[in-house]
């Protein structure tokens, strides 16, 4: 059996209660390197077999989780925040189902709630918005056509752009030109719930 286990956003201690005891209980540990927080491994039993993926292909992910199933042992695949968010999931789960490898899901904490929680702050405000859009900006991953940072912000709803710090200047510059006012508010949180959190309150046109 594999679990996908979402580790949440940063802190211990919002990992879920079943996430927490599949840690305990599983017999190999495959975590997402540095954005998963190392304190959760410390729930890990002592004869655990623990992989850093982040030095990983995907077919090494997968021939562990396959040498762990013929030891009949139970796999926790440790994503950051919530594995159905930018996780990568999808393309383990094809694999695992061809092999007829059983999982299932476990969600986290993701960064956008994790960040709303580090600013005290609502994404959903009567007469302001009562959507939000999760989303990115194109990098060694392409976004869609149709999903361009301007077609969402023609919204107005409430936007967590992910995966984005590095190209914050065009990001300004196409929220505008969707349509946000150039002083709409704006926050980006850094390591959102992690000890280490930093918070800087913008404006959309000085992010």
């Amino acid at each position: 059996m594999v679990n996908f286990v979402g580790a949440g956003s940063g802190a211990v201690d919002l990992i879920t209660v079943r996430g927490m005891n599949l840690l305990k209980e599983a017999d190999v540990i495959i975590y997402a390197g540095s954005l998963v927080n190392p304190q959760l491994l410390e729930y890990a039993k002592e004869d655990c077999e623990i992989h850093n993926s982040a030095y990983m292909t995907l077919e090494e992910v997968l021939d562990v989780i396959k040498k762990a199933e013929a030891e009949k042992k139970m796999t926790v695949r440790l994503h950051t925040g919530d594995a159905s968010i930018y996780g990568a999931i999808r393309e383990q789960m094809d694999v695992l189902d061809e092999l007829g490898i059983e999982y299932r899901t476990t969600p986290g904490v993701s960064a956008a709630f994790g960040a709303a929680a580090s600013l005290n702050l609502e994404y959903t405000l009567p007469d302001v918005s009562q959507s939000l859009i999760i989303t990115r900006m194109a990098g060694r991953t392409g976004v869609p056509e149709k999903e361009s940072i301007e077609s969402f912000a023609a919204h107005h709803a409430s936007m967590a752009i992910y995966l984005s710090a590095g190209m914050l200047g065009e990001l300004s510059e196409r929220l505008i030109k969707g349509g946000y006012e150039p002083d709409t508010p704006a926050a980006i949180v850094y390591k959102a719930t992690w000890p280490e959190v930093e918070n800087y309150i913008c404006t959309v046109e000085t992010l």
